[in-house]
């Protein structure tokens, strides 16, 4: 198996690409801490999930955009389960609209949410992975990484910054033989794309035909690329973002075209 023995945080676990990610942990034979803040829904992920894969799995409710919950996070991971190895920092949120249309809170808590949960992750993470001489860091950006579109500009800005955290991590702590990485979603079935892809009548049609796989992509996808990058298989990679979107990135022109 290939995260054996491996102790694992992934943050956003209650559903879509965490949860999937969480189970593919779990079935390559990880220890897995499951976050959330939707404790309800995080607790039917986690049973599931043990279910299937015996005493795998603990659920934690918290706010990675707090400071506290997230230092006791690590910390009570950490007191139960004798070290930290692996953090998939998968938690986001999105919020429609330009800058002028949003206002300052829904600006404060895509940051919150989609950054700071990071750096949290990062400042009270990676300490306890230098004990054990090193561990490494899988984080959720997107294809907005990369490429802007209309109506999301606080989601995209912190897309950006989230990228270019991953390279700052990478360079800073590879020396301590920490691998930081970042894996670039394109369209995926996942609740936060749910309203554009099954209540704009053509949604789905023109996510599939942007892709050059001519298709929507599924959260196992995205966990497979995370349980790689976790793993020993990627042991010389860092700094790296890893596209998962179907092509789509590459071929913004053809996408371009169809708008």
């Amino acid at each position: 198996m290939r995260l054996e023995n491996k102790i694992a945080i992934v943050t956003g676990a209650g559903g879509g690409i965490g949860a999937a990610s969480v189970r593919r942990f779990a079935r390559e034979g990880a220890k897995v801490i499951a976050v959330d803040i939707n404790g309800e829904q995080l607790k039917k992920t986690v049973n599931a999930i043990n279910a299937d894969f015996p005493n795998s799995t603990t659920a934690r409710i918290a706010n990675v955009g707090k400071a506290s919950q997230v230092e006791t996070l690590v910390a009570t991971t950490v007191s139960e389960l004798g070290r930290l190895d692996i953090v998939f920092s998968n938690a986001g949120i999105m919020r429609d609209g330009s800058v002028v249309d949003l206002s300052e809170n829904d600006w404060d808590d895509l940051f919150a949410v989609n950054v700071k949960g990071t750096f949290l992750l990062g400042k009270y993470g990676i300490p306890e992975m230098r004990k054990t001489g090193g561990g490494t860091f899988v984080i959720t950006a997107s294809a907005n990484s990369f490429y802007a579109e209309s109506d999301i500009a606080g989601y995209c800005a912190t897309k950006g910054a989230i990228l270019q955290l991953t390279r700052a991590m990478a360079i800073d702590h590879g020396p301590e033989n920490i691998r930081v990485n970042c894996i670039c979603p394109g369209w995926i079935e996942t609740p936060m794309s749910q309203p554009f892809l099954d209540e704009n009548p053509e949604g789905r049609n023109f996510a599939s035909k942007i892709a050059p796989l001519g298709r929507v992509g599924k959260p196992e996808e995205v966990a497979d690329v995370a349980v790689f990058l976790a793993s020993d298989e990627a042991r010389f990679v860092t700094a790296s973002a890893f596209n998962c979107d179907g092509g789509w990135t590459a071929g913004m022109t053809k996408a371009l075209a169809l708008i």
